[in-house]
């Protein structure tokens, strides 16, 4: 059910947020087992249905009453296991949760539990999990994206009506397009980091799922929002719900050249051509953009973020929480520790990152990296002033199978191709759902200047009452 229908059911007292929270639990104890886009469901869900339901009795206003929400589980929840995928993590328990954790309760919504990811959110299939991957709902021989497969997974299945992932370098936006659901990843400072864990923190953000475009301003009108806590957060009031009540007819979409040149499937091409076919009838003009710098945005960004990944897991030494692998020093400690507690895609990252940062390779890799990303905010800040908003694929490809990529890293990290440079730049995306390559979602990718993020959604809105919604399904598979 969408979590715009849960909150006026509830508000006109046609359902309470323990009846729904009741169904969506028996739904992920039905279907979970094969798809584990769940690690854990939260003990307390329905208590604190009940207590959504008293403070709706009250006569609060709640925006999000009842509203079942899943979350990666890399979001720190007070009182309940956030494990980042990770043996080194399986038991820790926080102390407080993040900020939107925080605001999604106090809107009234229903954490119904945390969501499957690839460790430390190092991936593009959650293959990369301590606890085994996650399947796609509309094939289970294919992978659902990442690192967040877990959150766009349930969503695509109706397990949660709508879910909370992190966008390091397109894990919102490439589990959207492989699932069929909108994945957001709003300008780099709109949503609060406070209580996320650590990737790679000038990239990573956290960003919403859902079916509906309705759904998901309703989700960034409560999430998004100054946060004294993160010294990264923007004075900037969200107002995503207002948006979609504005006509964007007139606007200039940039088709970017260097995104539609050779390695795009069929049925993403088929899906970018509708794309534009629907909007033009809605008096939306289409411009070709060149964004040159674009060839460099997938090496620079795996220096950038795998640099910053080896400095925030250096805290990961068992000395402060988490595994600890008793050594015969601490040296030994912390080298045990790691070996146990860290999967190979995570190893590999570290590694990476710490050589792209040592001594006489700083300026060869790091430096160069950072060059190229100053570069490509050039170069977007061009294309920009051509056009409103610019348009690229979310992927150039379907949902692959699982184990496809799983044994070759550069293949992998290639799946990010259209989604990186947007994390290196701090820009706003959406991932839309546009059309099905062999019974296969394929997604759309909209790109805005800094903290236009509500236009992208007005524009998504017109594209999604033009088409009708046809290509917002539940996922059957």
């Amino acid at each position: 059910m969408l979590a715009s229908e849960i909150v006026q059911n509830v508000k006109r007292k046609q359902i309470s947020p323990s009846e729904i929270t009741e169904e969506y639990l028996r739904r992920v104890e039905k279907h979970n087992p094969r798809l584990r886009a769940f690690l854990r469901v939260n003990p307390r869900a329905a208590e604190e249905a009940g207590e959504v339901q008293a403070r709706v009795s009250s006569g609060e206003d709640l925006p999000l009453a009842g509203v079942p929400v899943a979350l990666k589980d890399n979001l720190c929840t007070q009182g309940l296991e956030t494990t980042c995928a990770s043996k080194i993590l399986e038991t820790f328990v926080p102390p407080y949760s993040a900020t939107v954790v925080d605001r999604l309760c106090k809107a009234g919504a229903i954490v119904l539990g945390k969501t499957n990811l690839d460790e430390f959110a190092m991936g593009s299939s959650t293959e990369h999990s301590a606890f085994g991957p996650t399947k796609n709902p509309w094939d289970l021989t294919r992978v659902p994206g990442g690192s967040s497969g877990g959150s766009a997974a349930a969503v695509a299945a109706d397990l949660a009506s709508v879910a909370l992932g992190s966008d390091t370098g397109g894990s919102v936006r490439q589990p959207a397009s492989f699932c069929g659901v909108y994945g957001f990843k709003p300008t780099y400072g709109r949503v609060s980091r406070y209580g996320l864990v650590a990737f790679a923190s000038s990239l990573d953000q956290i960003g919403p799922f859902s079916r509906s475009i309705q759904d998901l301003a309703l989700l960034m009108d409560v999430i998004g929002g100054f946060d004294p806590r993160d010294s990264t957060s923007l004075e900037a009031a969200p107002r995503f719900r207002e948006a979609l009540r504005e006509k964007q007819a007139g606007l200039t979409i940039g088709i970017v050249k260097e995104s539609m040149e050779a390695g795009n499937t069929r049925g993403v091409v088929a899906a970018l051509e509708n794309f534009r076919l629907t909007l033009a009838k809605e008096h939306v003009r289409f411009v070709e953009v060149s964004i040159p710098s674009l060839q460099y945005a997938l090496a620079a960004y795996y220096l950038v973020a795998t640099s910053e990944a080896s400095s925030n897991l250096a805290r990961y030494d068992g000395t402060l929480f988490g595994l600890r692998v008793k050594g015969e020093d601490t040296t030994d400690t912390m080298r045990k520790t790691r070996e146990a507690g860290f999967g190979p895609e995570v190893k590999r990252r570290i590694l990476m990152g710490t050589f792209a940062l040592s001594s006489g390779y700083y300026d060869a890799y790091y430096g160069k990296a950072l060059k190229a990303r100053s570069k490509l905010k050039a170069d977007f800040e061009h294309a920009f002033a051509q056009a409103d908003l610019l348009l690229t694929p979310t992927s150039p490809f379907p949902a692959f199978k699982l184990g496809d990529k799983l044994n070759d890293p550069l293949s992998m990290y290639l799946s990010d191709i259209d989604t990186v440079a947007i994390n290196l730049a701090g820009l706003p995306a959406l991932s839309i759902p546009a059309g099905f390559e062999d019974g296969l979602p394929v997604g759309v990718q909209l790109i805005g200047r800094p903290l236009h993020d509500e236009r992208i959604f007005s524009l998504a809105k017109l594209f999604e009452d033009a088409s009708s919604g046809q290509f917002l399904r539940v996922a059957q598979g």
